[in-house]
């Protein structure tokens, strides 16, 4: 197996990504220099903590004085639907040594995308290929991170509305899997609990993704069976 090909294969599949995290590094860099946090504060919150909604949120935690439980209390709510992406991937990740310690920490919503459902080509190693998207990934973060610091801090922004880019990239993300794959049951299900989700619990503080994300699972369980068959039949096309 050539580690050129998986090198290859991983960047190609991996530039919707760097797109999005390009542009939202930035918007967090510049949102950071404008609270007067410099190049070296993005550089080390992208490479240590790099969770891109989080860091969005740490800004108004590091500026409003926050407490260390009230800053644990709120990475927990923002990032809970880390614990189910994880459960998800235990067997994926199983056999990933010695790399594995680095998966777990670099498992984004985006690399989540292209590491769980990607059918991958005969030559290809899984192991270097889950490497490889994870650490590209971050890279594009980390990079769009510190430009944008070094461009706020010679250009002046009006921040205003910057926080949506976030969003604009789960949008982009969701299309892309979307027009990928030919069976959306997945994705219906994902639309359809978290929108019932959101009705029932509200947008206040993003309560509803905790339930959402416990709804998405009992579902998928239950649709399981559904689900793979329609992966055997795609593999026998």
């Amino acid at each position: 197996m050539s580690i050129n090909n998986t090198f290859k294969y991983a960047f190609n599949k991996s530039l919707p990504v760097m797109a999005g995290y390009a542009v939202l590094g930035m918007g967090f860099g510049i949102l950071l220099e404008a609270k007067g946090y410099g190049v070296i504060w993005a550089f080390l919150m992208s490479f240590t903590i790099y969770a891109g909604s989080m860091q969005y949120v740490s800004i108004n935690l590091l500026t409003g004085g926050a407490t260390l439980i009230s800053a644990a209390i709120m990475t927990v709510m923002v990032n809970a639907r880390h614990v189910f992406y994880g459960i998800s991937m235990i067997e994926r990740y199983k056999d990933t040594e010695p790399y594995k310690p680095y998966l777990i920490f670099a498992l984004t919503d985006e690399t989540y995308s292209l590491v769980c459902n990607e059918t991958l080509p005969e030559g290809i190693d899984q192991k270097k290929y889950y490497f490889f998207v994870s650490a590209l990934n971050q890279s594009y973060w980390v990079a769009g991170s510190v430009i944008g610091s070094l461009i706020g801090s010679i250009l002046g922004f009006n921040t205003a509305g910057i926080e949506f880019s976030m969003t604009a990239l789960f949008v982009v993300v969701f299309v892309e899997q979307w027009k990928s794959v030919k069976n959306h049951t997945s994705a219906l299900v994902g639309v359809i609990a978290t929108t019932a989700c959101l009705l029932v619990f509200g947008p206040l503080n993003a309560k509803f993704l905790i339930p959402s994300m416990i709804l998405i699972t009992i579902l998928l369980f239950l649709f399981r069976p559904y689900l793979d068959k329609s992966k055997e039949d795609r593999k026998h096309e």
